[in-house]
């Protein structure tokens, strides 16, 4: 009887030791607020981090918002009174947020914008994105390249799309363009035909293909008649794919009307394979797994009492304060690496591409 007492007390013993690690390792709960689920990028960004901060110890609340701005708010508010400690937030609106981070401060939750720039709150503690300004200077100097401009005899036709109004990224993408581009509308080697320009003007609010989709073929109908269009500034490739449809729609790409130059951003799948089929021109690689692996580094410091690293102190002003950043550079994608670069990296399969 005491031997078998023993061996139960020497197996309690056993589990113990076994199960302590795993209540050792519950660092609290990250609030992680995903903008959508209409954007594969996004679910990635999504399923990325919550893997990363189960790994590192953590209990990750994901939530997307399917792009309804009173649905982020209370699932951020949800998040705040379920005890999380960090909130990681992708904005859709990047200006509604502030009385739930007023709310989040009181209670001490730290806040981490994630690559759109959390706006009019002096509740935003870091950012984490991509040199977006670079993202814009990268799509134009493509589209430069794919129109042979510097071969070119006569002026080329272009047409500008932008971003959400309503995520500052889109500012800082249009700027990053317009860089590249208006110099050389200045001197007019490229004509806007349309005359459109500004974001108040080529803005696409919430980053909606069909949007840009019904612009483009406004624009197809309105003032090329009797003119093509070389190219397009596209800042996203779920703008790209609808630009293309619409451009599809009147010809172009088949018979004797070259489809036009035109960019994008993200490297979605859909963008990628047109891209190697040779209609769209070219994408702007993010590496999404990197930046999650930056928003999880800042909340280790964060919660282990540090400051978290940050490359960038002077660049994203929110309106409130300057929010200190971390910035990862993105990379161009054309035809010509994509392959190298995306299945390169283990971010796509050769098999997913290909299919």
């Amino acid at each position: 009887m005491k031997f078998v007492t023993s061996l139960l007390a020497a197996a309690a013993v056993t589990v113990a030791s076994f199960a302590a690690p795993a209540f050792a390792q519950d660092k609290g709960m990250v609030g992680v607020s995903m903008p959508t689920k209409t954007s594969t990028r996004w679910i990635s960004d999504g399923e990325t981090m919550e893997k990363l901060f189960k790994e590192a110890g953590y209990t990750p609340d994901l939530q997307f918002a399917d792009d309804d701005i009173p649905n982020q708010l209370a699932q951020i508010e949800n998040m705040v009174t379920k005890g999380a400690k960090v909130l990681v937030i992708a904005a859709i609106d990047g200006t509604t947020l502030s009385d739930i981070l007023q709310k989040a401060a009181d209670s001490g939750v730290k806040v981490i914008a994630y690559d759109r720039l959390i706006r009019d709150s002096g509740n935003v503690d870091y950012y984490a994105t991509f040199d977006n300004f670079q993202v814009g200077v990268l799509q134009a100097t493509s589209l430069v390249e794919g129109l042979k401009l510097d071969e070119a005899t006569e002026p080329k036709n272009i047409e500008l799309f932008g971003g959400s109004p309503d995520d500052n990224n889109a500012f800082f993408f249009y700027d990053g363009a317009m860089s590249v581009l208006q110099p050389l509308i200045d001197s007019g080697k490229l004509v806007v035909k349309s005359g459109q320009m500004g974001m108040d003007q080529v803005g696409t609010l919430r980053w909606d293909g069909s949007v840009a989709q019904s612009r483009m073929e406004n624009l197809l109908s309105s003032t090329y008649t009797d003119a093509k269009v070389d190219g397009v500034l596209s800042p996203y490739d779920g703008l790209s794919i609808g630009i293309i449809s619409a451009l599809k729609g009147v010809g172009y790409g088949s018979g004797d009307l070259p489809m036009p130059i035109v960019t994008g951003q993200d490297a979605e799948l859909p963008s990628v394979k047109s891209i190697l089929a040779g209609e769209q021109y070219s994408t702007v690689f993010k590496d999404t797994r990197e930046l999650a692996k930056v928003t999880v580094n800042m909340v280790n410091a964060i919660m282990d009492g540090k400051e978290p690293e940050v490359n960038d102190t002077k660049t994203y002003e929110n309106g409130v304060k300057v929010v200190p950043s971390y910035l990862l550079k993105p990379v161009s994608v054309d035809k010509t690496n994509a392959k190298e670069i995306l299945v390169g990296s283990g971010y796509y399969t050769e098999e997913q591409i290909d299919n």
